[in-house]
This record gives structure tokens, C-alpha cells and sequence, in this order.
């Protein structure tokens, strides 16, 4: 397979192989941190932060870790890099830790990250490695921010906080609850698969090959994976 050039690693993440709209993986915190612009902000750059560190470090380590415990070596320096930017956004940004909530603990098993990990870090060097988490980490915030400016505007009358003429008294609380998340979320995949014309995933690059778990997949995955071989 033809090496991707640098600038094409760390611009993928933002639209051809957007983690949110295009792989959509990360749904659990993208639906519940967009309901306000600061709260999603606040968890885009805090899962960019877990992200480029994560990365390094396993992409240092990669030729240490034995294949068999990979993944929960990679789960524990995950872990490792959430715990320290929980603790920094406590001591620091309190009124966003109360925010974001369990959310933030959770990103250690967001699986963006994890995905990450496996797929890339795992596989190239450093300065790669460090540049598809600062690409898909910043892809991912984007994300978060187009959700939450539309559910905050339209449900809260509001961006960041700040109130927005006639639209603060015309609200549609609908948006700022479950049912206009998955709504505007699904309205925004659909706009970003017409923009890249549905383009975007190289079946190579994202198949039953390189999921962890495809040899002891009983629904298929290990058939699908002899098969590509």
C-alpha cells in the first residue's frame, strides 16, 4: 500500500476520515457533550490532548509491547494520560470538569483513541503517529463544535453562554435534548457524505483485518478476515 505523505496524515482526520462523521466512532460523548459550545470544546481538547500523548508513547513503545497484551498496555497508558488531564481540568477548569462529568474519565475508553492506536500508532513512528493524533484529535473537535453550535443556538437561544436576540425567547428544546442530538447528528453525516461524495474509507484500511478482536469474532469477522488475506 502506497505511505501516506505527512500533510496527508494530519489533514485525513479532518473531513476524508472524520472520526465522528466519517468513522463514526465516539458517539456516546459527541451526543451527550454538544449541548453547549463550551462543553464541547472543553472535551475536543481534552480527547486532543489523551490522543497526541497516546499516541507517542505507543508509537515509542511499539516495538516492546508484545502483540498478545497490546491492547490493555494500550488502554493502560491511555488511562495514564486521562487521569493526568482530568486532574488538570479539576484544578484548573472546575466549572468544565462539572460539565463534562463522567465523560471525561470515560475518554479512556473512547474509541477513537484506542482505534488510533491499533490502527496507527501501533504501526508507524513517532512523528507520524503524533501528527494523526493532532489530525484526528482536531477532526473530532470540529465535530463537536458543528453539534454544538447548532443544538445550543436553536435549543438554548445561546452561543457559549451568551444570548442571542429573538432567538433566546423562540427556542427549540427539542435540540438541546436526546432526539435533535441524533437528529442534527444525523443530518450532519449526511452533509459531509455529500461533500466527500461517500469517498472516504479504503476497505483495506478499515475492515475486519484490523479489528483486535477478529480471530475470535463469532459473528463472521475471522471468515471476512481469511478471506481478504
Amino acid at each position: 500500500m502506497k505511505k501516506e505523505n505527512t500533510m496527508s496524515v494530519l489533514l485525513k482526520g479532518l473531513l476524508r476520515e472524520n472520526p465522528v462523521f466519517v468513522l463514526i466512532l465516539g458517539t456516546c460523548p459527541t451526543l451527550a457533550t454538544t449541548t453547549t459550545v463550551t462543553g464541547a470544546f472543553g472535551m475536543g481538547l481534552a480527547t486532543l490532548a489523551v490522543l497526541v500523548c497516546s499516541n507517542i508513547v505507543i508509537s515509542a513503545l511499539r516495538k516492546f509491547i508484545p502483540d498478545t497484551v497490546r491492547i490493555p498496555c494500550y488502554i493502560v497508558v491511555i488511562a495514564g494520560f486521562v487521569t493526568v488531564v482530568q486532574m488538570l481540568i479539576q484544578a484548573f477548569i472546575p466549572d468544565l470538569y462539572e460539565t463534562l462529568g463522567v465523560y471525561l474519565a470515560l475518554i479512556t475508553v473512547n474509541c477513537i483513541i484506542l482505534g488510533r492506536a491499533e490502527m496507527f500508532a501501533g504501526k508507524n513512528p513517532i512523528g507520524r503517529s503524533a501528527l494523526d493524533g493532532i489530525g484526528m484529535g482536531l477532526g473530532f473537535t470540529l465535530a463537536l463544535l458543528a453539534m454544538a453550535t447548532v443544538r445550543e443556538v436553536l435549543g438554548a437561544g445561546t452561543f457559549a453562554g451568551m444570548e442571542i436576540p429573538f432567538l433566546v425567547d423562540h427556542k427549540i428544546e427539542l435540540m438541546a435534548k436526546a432526539p435533535g442530538g441524533l437528529m442534527v447528528y444525523g443530518i450532519l453525516i449526511a452533509v459531509v457524505n455529500k461533500i466527500t461524495k461517500g469517498k472516504v474509507i479504503k476497505k483495506k484500511e478499515f475492515s475486519c483485518a484490523g479489528c483486535p478482536a477478529a480471530a475470535e469474532c463469532a459473528g463472521g469477522c475471522a471468515e471476512a478476515v481469511k478471506e481478504e488475506q
